[in-house]
């Protein structure tokens, strides 16, 4: 019978191996939470920040639809910290007349120059949402109208409404 001797150079190495693939799976599956946690913040930024892109475009819609565009004030605020139905997000607006060039346009028949006239408004809208996410958008409105030669020029050439 051949008897068998446990050697003394086996001393837990393949503990000591477990051990170091143990840690380095840790440290991989740590990384990972931390790169997904991230990316979720990263997402959730982007979210708020198209949330006031969108309340931005609401208040210029509002502005549209609400405002008087008078050429007689130097500034019209419209809206301010108005909120978003259904939402956290809140937006601000003011309507400010740009002076244009006194040019007469012709009618739709090309005929009498002098009796139309031009306005031109710019709409400044700046939506909030959570996180501090901010975004200010501009849309610029003109249009033309028939004129009234009685009315003075309320602003250096801009016709009065």
């Amino acid at each position: 019978m051949h008897t068998r001797t446990i050697g003394r150079r086996e001393q837990g190495a393949a503990l000591v191996v477990g051990m170091i693939l143990l840690l380095v799976l840790t440290l991989l599956a740590v990384s990972g939470m931390n790169t997904a946690s991230t990316e979720l913040v990263m997402a959730g930024n982007e979210q708020f920040q198209e949330n006031s892109f969108q309340a931005a475009e609401t208040g210029i819609e509002q502005a549209m639809l609400n405002g008087v565009f008078n050429t007689h004030t130097p500034v019209e605020i419209l809206d301010v910290d108005t909120p978003v139905p259904g939402t956290n997000d809140t937006y601000s607006t003011t309507i400010r007349p740009m002076p244009l060039p006194d040019i007469p346009f012709p009618g739709p028949d090309n005929t009498n120059l002098e009796k139309y006239t031009s306005f031109h408004f710019e709409i400044l809208s700046q939506g909030d949402s959570v996180r501090n996410a901010t975004t200010t958008q501009t849309q610029g409105l003109y249009y033309w109208v028939q004129s009234d030669p009685g009315v003075p020029t309320p602003l250096p050439g801009a016709g009065g409404l």
